[in-house]
């Protein structure tokens, strides 16, 4: 693994992303633009119908996608177990504790790794990227949103927050579409790609206003916690369950690439929606995302030989 290989992969497939990133981070420091709201608009319009228009236009068949789908909810889920006990064993405490499982489980495989995927290996890859995108957000949307909700109220009211989610509406709409065979009025298909195709530097625009707003937290024992889980120990497990999974080719690159990235940029909107630890939040997604290029791209130059 040469230099210049490491440069060249960085140079074009990581640096473009962070190109648009700083775009949003210049927009929030010179004309103070509200990232709480652009957040919102990201959290009930563009995200839903983002996963809306993946889930109608994704061609594989469903045993297919089963391989990513076990695989995503493997990651994610033994992340979230060590991730637990590990937190535990360092006694950080339970308002912190959420907010380091939210972030550590949940990666941002959208807006960051939806583009890297597609510049680093293609069409291919990004089919079954796709599948770990949508699979893990119906988790962070479901999961995610009852762990943030139990923060501060009991699980029957949390459970009963899940409804709120739009998401969830958008992918029970898509399966119905699909089921159906019904094919979108053109008019209402064009407004869904539209908003589709415009949801990914908005969000890469929205990750650069967030990062405009850190506050470090003084918490650095659960922010290194959850940095470490997230671009270290994370990527380890992809590796070893890829091949209990099956994951080959191109769906191994999609899958494991998507495993690998930095904490997901919408637990910054919901520590928001819930009233988390905003400050802890914010620090973990802003350290975790400028450091990820120094373990994405050895990780790029692997999954490509």
């Amino acid at each position: 693994m040469s230099f210049s290989t490491l440069v060249n992969t960085f140079a074009n497939n990581i640096l473009p992303i962070i190109l648009l990133g700083s775009a949003g981070f210049a927009l929030g420091k010179v004309l103070h633009v509200d990232a709480r709201g652009l957040g919102r608009v990201v959290f009930y319009v563009f995200s839903p119908t983002l996963i809306f228009d993946l889930m109608i236009e994704n061609q594989l068949e469903l045993s297919e996608a089963a391989g990513v789908i076990g695989f995503t909810i493997a990651t994610v889920l033994l992340v979230g177990l060590l991730t637990y006990v590990l937190g535990k064993l360092l006694k950080v405490e339970r308002a912190a504790l959420i907010s380091v499982l939210i972030t550590t489980m949940f990666a941002n495989t959208g807006n960051y790794g939806l583009p890297l995927v597609l510049f680093a290996f293609g069409d291919d890859a990004l089919r079954y990227a796709a599948i770990y995108f949508v699979t893990t957000t119906l988790l962070f949307y479901s999961l995610g949103v009852l762990l943030a909700s139990l923060g501060h109220m009991n699980f029957r009211d949390a459970l009963l927050g899940l409804f709120r989610v739009p998401t969830l509406y958008a992918v029970i709409l898509a399966l119905l579409v699909n089921a159906l065979h019904f094919e979108l009025p053109l008019a209402l298909n064009r407004a869904v790609e539209l908003a589709s195709g415009g949801t990914i530097p908005v969000m890469l625009v929205l990750l650069g206003l967030q990062m405009t707003q850190v506050e470090f937290s003084k918490n650095l024992r659960a922010l290194q916690l959850s940095v470490s889980m997230r671009l270290l120990i994370a990527p380890v497990l992809g590796l070893l369950l890829a091949g209990l999974f099956g994951l080959e080719g191109a769906a191994r690159q999609g899958a494991m690439t998507q495993a690998a990235m930095p904490s997901m940029v919408s637990a910054t909107v919901l520590a928001a929606e819930y009233h988390l630890d905003t400050r802890l939040i914010a620090a973990i997604v802003f350290v975790s995302t400028l450091i990820s290029p120094f373990t994405l791209t050895p990780l790029l130059v692997f999954l490509g030989r």
